[in-house]
């Protein structure tokens, strides 16, 4: 029991004091005052060199057990000193167990300061309890596990241990809805040469949530890293195909294929045309269309392309003007977007251009969708 009393009164807790109250009394009956060896062996040496030579024995002792005293009193004071810096955010904690329904905010804010104040100590012990009690509470929130992995994962020698917090995040507690530790898990296997897990993690998580988009475009990705970017279109062309893939997933999986043939590929016109044969079937989709006039948008521009390059956008905006079924308020925040392009790199007649989108736009309630003027030049 004494040595369960040596280790309780170094730790800051709820009634530290009363611990330490215990271990007192019974140090006071143990042959070294209950200090270890080592240090008693110094006191002892300290006391006798301090003393007279008249001193006896006995106030020898007493004076050792009185140095002994000090040293546990000065022990009690930091303890005391760290509960009192913790007190603050142990205050806050108003459900320290686990429960189905959401923590609020305040509750969340103090978790995130405690660990953050616990980091800044920098005592491994004491972090890993905390984070421990964190996700007790917080179970269901994987921004916890995610922090308590990427802080783990920045000790040394810890790869075990960080692939356990993933594991249990994963494959436990955190729910399928909220993806970002599987996600997280899924780059941790990647990055220590477990690829073919981290494949399998971007798939098991599909069986799931079929046709979820994050896990699919983090699996092409992964793909493209390690077998070519052959391997990442199979992925799109696969899931864009797949019944389970809802239409709005669809459309932006088909940006990301584009993106994919023009930025890592370096075809352009591919890109293009895969644009243009989906742009019907799309045609509600503000990713599609803002993706598309994106990448015409930021084409190089030279003098000899300068007017076939007008005439593209100029499509894709005709586009999003008269064949899409987007919203007139989308319609309106993308025409801002090429009445700037008008400005800033249009041709001769862009400015007459500007002013009829602009009366279109901002004059007496005309929609864009209602005209055809500026549309047709």
């Amino acid at each position: 029991m004494f040595k369960l009393y040596q280790r309780i009164v170094h730790i800051p807790m709820h009634q530290y004091a009363r611990y330490f109250e215990r271990f007192r009394a019974a140090a006071s009956a143990d042959t070294l005052f209950g200090v270890s060896q080592t240090l008693f062996a110094e006191f002892e040496a300290a006391v006798r060199a301090d003393a007279g030579p008249a001193e006896n024995e006995t106030s020898i002792r007493a004076a050792l057990h009185a140095r002994c005293d000090a040293y546990h009193l000065e022990m009690f004071q930091q303890c005391q000193n760290e509960v009192g810096t913790r007190w603050t955010y142990e205050q806050e904690i108003k459900r320290p167990y686990f429960h189905v329904t959401e923590l609020d905010d305040a509750q969340l804010t103090n978790w995130r300061k405690y660990l953050d104040f616990e980091e800044g100590k920098g005592d491994y012990t004491r972090i890993v309890f905390l984070y421990e009690r964190c996700i007790v509470a917080a179970a269901y929130y994987d921004e916890f596990w995610v922090r308590y992995a990427r802080w783990m994962y920045g000790q040394t020698g810890k790869v075990e241990e960080t692939r356990n917090i993933y594991q249990r995040a994963s494959c436990i507690f955190a729910p399928i809805a909220r993806p970002t530790a599987r996600l997280q898990w899924a780059l941790f296997e990647e990055v220590n040469g477990r690829v073919d897990v981290a494949l399998d993690i971007y798939q098991a998580m599909l069986v799931a949530t079929p046709g979820s988009q994050d896990p699919i475009i983090a699996w092409a990705n992964c793909a493209r890293r390690h077998h070519g970017v052959d391997a990442a279109i199979n992925v799109y062309t696969t899931q864009v195909a797949s019944d389970d893939t809802s239409i709005t997933t669809k459309a932006a999986l088909v940006t990301e294929w584009a993106r994919l043939l023009w930025k890592v590929n370096g075809s352009p016109e591919e890109a293009r045309k895969l644009f243009q044969t989906n742009q019907q079937q799309y045609a509600e989709s503000r990713t599609f269309w803002t993706t598309y006039l994106t990448f015409e948008l930021d084409q190089p521009t030279s003098a000899a392309t300068e007017e076939s390059q007008y005439a593209r956008i100029k499509d894709v905006f005709f586009g999003i003007c008269k064949q899409s079924r987007l919203s007139v308020e989308t319609i309106k925040d993308l025409a801002q977007v090429y009445m700037v392009y008008l400005l800033e790199r249009g041709t001769k007649d862009a400015a007459k251009e500007y002013m009829d989108l602009d009366r279109e736009l901002n004059g007496g309630g005309v929609t864009v969708q209602a005209q055809d003027t500026a549309m047709t030049g």
